[in-house]
């Protein structure tokens, strides 16, 4: 086949990844609760003994602990704010914080980068004994008995869970229900680390984002810019701002409600992404490039081995994330950058939100000449959007690869290579 034959074959598949993916502009919903784990977790070794040696390897990576799960609810029934955010603390010192999803879950992530032990600590040596991760990760189950779970949210009383006196075996570990109990007004100033909003300002909140529910985006408008002028440094608050805002077609307005978010608290991701999606569709491929790289950042994710994936949930889907970022790099023509986050934007959409990841590692492949890969990406695209608009230009495409895939190398070909 000639040289002609198959560059217009590549560039026309190109072509479909040209324009933005037209996005809802809600930004996207959180992520569904993990699915059941892919293995058994590590089994408690066969006649243990109550004073294991420290000298022997083997047995001190069996007691590792690599995960913290658990859920929190409030006292009352009502939804779980998505701005609890559940910290480690060991010795009156927090070694590590994540958010719980807008369902409670939360997944925390033992002895990784994300894990600020060391840094936390200050101490000069690891908490293994040594100065490197094990890569196995995870932290010994006996450091966990000098630690606390510490659950916050807007308008709620701080929750503290002892690690103590957990009867479990295995690298993850349930510490079941945290139930948060709504807060009282407090005399004096308001703590922010703590969330702590004044009684009017919450009250605002809340019926801005009951106004949201029902569709009443002027009211919920006007709940929110009243929530911000009274108590200006909740993160959350400019958050729900940003999303009535830009439902409100305002997207320049709500650019600068998500940003106010940001300077607030670089920690709270939801925000990120949502930048990111206005981005996105704005073509503005550095800007989503450095807001998905701040997310996928403090992505647990991003430092387990592709078997060993484990939904971390934030209030946020990190799929989308991975998924704007992948685009980003292949328009920057960052290939391989683009590669790794498509394939694990595959990995972790669960809920097939953008089948065009398939036609991205389509192109990446049918560039590398992997033609039987880019097939079955584009076989598994049409599969899960055979009404798309541009489905019957990518059989047109997936017809020409597969040409391509059953024609013999000539001189032509493997002169380019």
């Amino acid at each position: 086949m000639s040289l002609r034959i198959r560059i217009s074959a590549l560039s026309a598949i190109a072509v479909t990844l040209l324009a933005p993916v037209t996005l809802a502009q809600k930004p996207p919903a959180p992520a569904p609760p993990p699915p059941p784990p892919t293995s058994a977790p590590p089994s408690r070794p066969t006649n243990p003994s109550p004073f294991p040696s420290s000298s022997d390897p083997t047995q001190m990576r069996e007691d590792l602990v690599m995960f913290l799960r658990g859920r929190i609810a409030t006292h009352d029934g009502a939804p779980v704010p998505n701005d609890v955010l559940v910290e480690r603390v060991c010795n009156n010192r927090t070694r590590q914080e994540v958010y719980a999803s807008l369902h409670g879950d939360f997944s925390m992530q033992l002895g990784s980068r994300n894990d600020s032990y060391p840094a936390a600590s200050g101490d000069s040596i690891s908490p293994y004994g040594s100065t490197s991760r094990d890569p196995i990760q995870g932290i010994p189950r006996r450091e966990l008995t000098n630690c606390e779970l510490r659950a916050s949210a807007s308008g709620f009383q701080p929750r503290v869970v002892s690690l103590m006196g957990l009867d479990t075996f295995g690298g993850n570990v349930d510490v079941g229900l945290i139930v948060v109990q709504r807060g009282k007004k407090k005399e004096g100033t308001l703590d922010a680390t703590l969330y702590k909003v004044p009684k009017d300002a919450r009250k605002a909140y809340e019926k801005g984002v009951q106004a949201e529910k029902n569709g009443n985006l002027a009211e919920a408008h006007k709940y929110f810019e009243n929530a911000v002028k009274l108590y200006p440094n909740s993160a959350n608050t400019w958050f729900q701002f940003g999303i009535v805002l830009q439902k409100e077609n305002q997207p320049d307005a709500a650019r600068k409600a998500y940003t106010q978010a940001t300077t607030i608290d670089t920690r709270f991701l939801p925000p990120y992404l949502s930048l990111a999606t206005i981005s996105y569709q704005a073509g503005n491929w550095t800007e989503v490039l450095d807001l998905t790289g701040h997310i996928l950042n403090l992505d647990p994710m991003n430092h387990v081995a592709v078997n060993n994936y484990i939904l971390d949930l934030d209030p946020m889907n990190y799929a989308d994330a991975y998924f704007y970022n992948a685009m980003a790099s292949y328009k920057l023509n960052k290939i391989e950058d683009a590669e790794k986050s498509a394939l694990k934007a595959e990995h972790l959409d669960l809920r097939t939100h953008f089948p065009q990841v398939h036609l991205l590692l389509a192109e990446i492949f049918a560039r590398k000449d992997h033609y039987a890969v880019a097939i079955a990406q584009m076989q598994t695209y049409l599969a899960l959007a055979p009404n798309a608009k541009d489905a019957d230009h990518v059989r047109a495409q997936l017809a020409k690869l597969e040409k391509l895939n059953t024609s013999p190398p000539t001189t032509e070909k493997l002169n380019q290579r």
